[in-house]
This record gives C-alpha cells, sequence and structure tokens, in this order.
C-alpha cells in the first residue's frame, strides 16, 4: 500500500498571502491555509519526502515526522529547496546523513545555495547530505536505517563511526542512485527495504523537472507542459496530483483549462490540484465549480483541489 500526504498544497507565495486581503486570504475555513507545495510518501515501509521548501520545518512538526528515508527533489526553485537546512535536525536525532535524490542541475544549483554544507572544511553543525543523482530513468530508494552512525563531536562537527571505534570526517557524498529493478515495486533485500520509483519528465515552462510515481499514485507539481511520451508511465492510477496556479494561461504552470484537459486524457480514478494561488475562490466554491466543470466537459472521474493534510491510499 502506498499513501501520499499533501503537506503543503500553495504556490511559491503560499496562502495566505503576505498582506493581501482577498477573500481568500482572509478565508476562516482551514482548507484555504496553503503552506508551499511538497508531499509525504510511505511505501513498502519506507517514508519518502517530495521537495522541502521554506515551510519544511513547519510542515514536518505538523506531521510528526522523526525519520525520512529519502528526499526527492522536482526542481531547484527555492519554494522546492529552501528547507534543506533544517534537515540538521533529523541529523542530530536520527545519526544518519539525510539521503537527497535529485538530477545535476538541481544539484549545481544546492552547490551554490548552500555552498558551506560542501565546503572542504565545513562549518560546524552543517546539514549532512548524502546526493543521488537521477535522471528520467527509474531509480531504487532504500532505506535509511542501517550504515554509518553520525556522531557529533563539540564544536568540530559530524563524524562517521567506523567499526573499529575510529571517527571519520563527514563528506556529503555524490554518487549516482541505484537503477530501478522492479519499477514501481517495493520489497525488501539483504534486510534492507527498498522501492522503484518511476520518474515523470515534465517541462516548468522551458526547465525539466520530475514527478514521481509510487504504486497506484502519482505526483506532479510545477509543470506547465508533459509530453505525452510520459503518459504511458500514468496509467492506472487511483491518484494523481496536478498543478495550477489560475484560469489564464501561464508561462510556466497548467492553467485549470490545460489541467481539466490532462485530467480527462489520464483517467485517474482521482485528480487533486496543488500548487494553488489565491486567484481561485475559496475552497468550497471551488469544489463547486470544478463538479460542475467536469460534468460539462464528460470527466467522469473525480478532480477536486487538494489542501494541508489530505492524505490518499491506493490500497
Amino acid at each position: 500500500m502506498t499513501r501520499l500526504n499533501f503537506l503543503g498544497t500553495g504556490t511559491s507565495q503560499g496562502i495566505p498571502i503576505i498582506g493581501c486581503q482577498c477573500p481568500v486570504c482572509t478565508s476562516k475555513d482551514s482548507h484555504d491555509k496553503r503552506t508551499r507545495s511538497a508531499a509525504l510518501v510511505e511505501t513498502g515501509g519506507l517514508t519518502i519526502l517530495i521537495d522541502a521548501g521554506p515551510d519544511f520545518r513547519t510542515q514536518m512538526l505538523a506531521r510528526g515526522v522523526r525519520h525520512l528515508d529519502a528526499i526527492l527533489l522536482t526542481h531547484n526553485h527555492k519554494d522546492h529547496t529552501g528547507g534543506l537546512d533544517d534537515v540538521r535536525s533529523l541529523n542530530y536525532t536520527d545519526r544518519k546523513a539525510v539521503e537527497i535524490y535529485c538530477e545535476e542541475p538541481v544539484l549545481k544549483s544546492l552547490k551554490t545555495e548552500y555552498s558551506y554544507a560542501f565546503a572542504e572544511h565545513k562549518y560546524p553543525g552543517s546539514p549532512e547530505w548524502h546526493v543521488h543523482l537521477i535522471d528520467d530513468r527509474p531509480f531504487r530508494i532504500w532505506d535509511n536505517l542501517r550504515g554509518g552512525q553520525l556522531e557529533w563531536v563539540h564544536d568540530v562537527g559530524y563524524f562517521f563511526r567506523q567499526e573499529d571505534g575510529s571517527l571519520v570526517p563527514s563528506d556529503n557524498a555524490v554518487t549516482k542512485a541505484d537503477k530501478a529493478e522492479s519499477p514501481g515495486a517495493t520489497g525488501e533485500k539483504d534486510g534492507r527495504l527498498w522501492a522503484d520509483v518511476i520518474p515523470i519528465r515534465g517541462y516548468h515552462d522551458k526547465m525539466p523537472v520530475l514527478g514521481f510515481r509510487f504504486g497506484d499514485i502519482a505526483y506532479i507539481t510545477d509543470m506547465s507542459s508533459l509530453p505525452e511520451s510520459e503518459f504511458p508511465k500514468l496509467k492506472g492510477l487511483k491518484h494523481l496530483s496536478l498543478n495550477t496556479v489560475g484560469y489564464k494561461p501561464h508561462h510556466s504552470h497548467f492553467s485549470l483549462d490545460e489541467v481539466l484537459e490532462l485530467a480527462g486524457l489520464i483517467g485517474a480514478e482521482n485528480t487533486w490540484l496543488t500548487h494553488l494561488s489565491h486567484a481561485f475562490p475559496v475552497h468550497e466554491k471551488f469544489c463547486e465549480d470544478l463538479r460542475r466543470l467536469c460534468r460539462e466537459r464528460g470527466i467522469n472521474s473525480s478532480v477536486l483541489p487538494a489542501w494541508d493534510g489530505l492524505t490518499v491510499s491506493d490500497n
């Protein structure tokens, strides 16, 4: 069974937007309070985060997350990577480096934005990451329960305790992710749990970005185009998330018309809209509008706005 929790469903500014007095930003409905887009996936015994934006800390506390096996990054924009420094808390409590899976351009951006985390002589207390490079081919995630234990040396930094008792400085290693052997499946090998993830290639304006499929759930955000060649990866879904920021065409996000057309073409049982802006009406009215639009367009599946805290399952 795979479960996906929408940790955040708002645009890069979140909702409410600072200073805005529109009906959505001043709504008392909790469904209209949206942090920056992110999701938590539980599959095959693994806990996987998709994107760690500026609200990462708040989202982890709200969900009570104490352990992550991996963080997958869809792309390198700040509203999806701006919270990565806060993994330091997990480094300390879990005594593990955090496993990050991303594409080469995203890593290049991280090395610029978080240069102190990759420095030869790191500032004590810098976040500890292991980066696994991925592309649009299926890849394998392993659990982060075994391996080297981080130990904190006061005023010096983190080290890995070796079997002989010695301490070796951490290095924020960068490696290529393992190839998937059974795309979309989960299992256990040599006492370790694994999940084989299917990436979905799309474009955020002209920027290549990734969505991800786990079991019969797929999470897509920050796309303005999705090649038809990717549609076979999205067959037979129970739940699909798609992004939209408004009614008008947008250079880097699907418009509502585009997202409804996509929902009809892909045919998931349930399509959940995320990365929503205050251009849409309040939650209850938006739900009513979407049901009407689906009837008018002959879309037989459900298309509704997601909200922070919504959990869906493919069981």
